[in-house]
């Protein structure tokens, strides 16, 4: 698909693909309370703003003279989801992966590990994801989240009277939303690509990483493995829940092949197709004075 012919979604809100799952979790984590003080910390101390100025000292930014492939597909990207520009940024590291910053000053950064990874279609997919999470207001806790632990070490855990559980309690309960968050940041992604083939293929080289057998891909195969993981019978779910409870309880990401069968599902809803054809809650426009 050309970049000319994927669909504008004019005014489109972000509580059109904001998954349920995002909202409970977020209220969850709303109700922790040492979260209130946390957030405060780290505007007392412009946490933010020096997270943004090392991203800066360390990456080099995109836009019509420098990488404009990478600019133009954030561009289009944006126009695809009717948003501001953040700023896109490019930085050298082999590892394959991408992320959102900046609270006040919202920012892409991808390692150069992805861009070779991805095509470009798919790359309209993990820079859509990463918009997501920006125009889904995830930026503020996404950024708190990824200091947490440094923080609670700094400011003093035992400073607020509440102890090491309030603290783990709210470790506990940022990583379930962080985790949601990514799903809600898929569909953002799936609705830039508008294909549910090159989401998929970027969610299986994501996974499999960079190698020169990426050719040997196969996403139905990828898809059979999802659903046989999210189709498991009792005592493989028991077996995922110690898992998790014993290494993934604080993981920020979801599982990937848990990622993309909650997309596929999605689509399979019928929600995907809705919002394409212009069924979709909208940003409520000021009223006129």
């Amino acid at each position: 698909m050309t970049m000319s012919n994927r669909k504008r979604l004019q005014g489109i809100s972000p509580t059109a693909f904001i998954a349920d799952t995002d909202r409970v979790a977020l209220d969850a984590l709303k109700r922790v309370p040492l979260l209130p003080q946390i957030v405060q910390k780290f505007y007392d101390m412009g946490i933010d703003r020096w997270m943004y100025c090392w991203n800066m000292s360390m990456s080099v930014r995109c836009g019509p003279n420098q990488f404009h492939t990478l600019y133009d597909i954030m561009r289009e990207s944006c126009q695809v989801l009717d948003m501001p520009e953040p700023e896109l940024y490019i930085t050298s590291n082999p590892f394959p992966n991408a992320f959102a910053g900046g609270v006040e000053r919202p920012y892409v950064t991808l390692r150069s590990g992805i861009v070779d990874t991805l095509t470009d279609e798919q790359l309209f997919h993990l820079v859509g994801h990463e918009l997501g999470h920006i125009k889904a207001g995830h930026m503020l806790y996404k950024s708190v989240a990824s200091l947490l632990l440094p923080l609670l070490e700094l400011i003093g855990r035992r400073t607020f009277g509440l102890g090491d559980v309030a603290s783990i309690g709210l470790i506990m309960a940022m990583a379930e939303w962080s985790r949601q968050a990514e799903i809600t940041a898929d569909r953002a992604g799936l609705l830039v690509s508008q294909n549910l083939n090159t989401s998929i293929d970027a969610n299986l080289a994501l996974t499999a990483g960079p190698s020169r057998l990426l050719h040997e891909m196969n996403r139905e195969a990828f898809m059979e493995q999802a659903r046989a993981y999210q189709d498991a019978g009792p005592l493989e779910q028991i077996g995922k829940m110690l898992i998790f409870l014993m290494r993934g309880s604080s993981y920020t990401h979801p599982m990937p092949v848990h990622r993309t069968q909650q997309l596929e599902r999605w689509v399979l809803s019928g929600a995907y197709d809705r919002i394409l054809a212009g069924d979709y809650a909208r940003v409520q426009e000021p009223a006129a004075v």
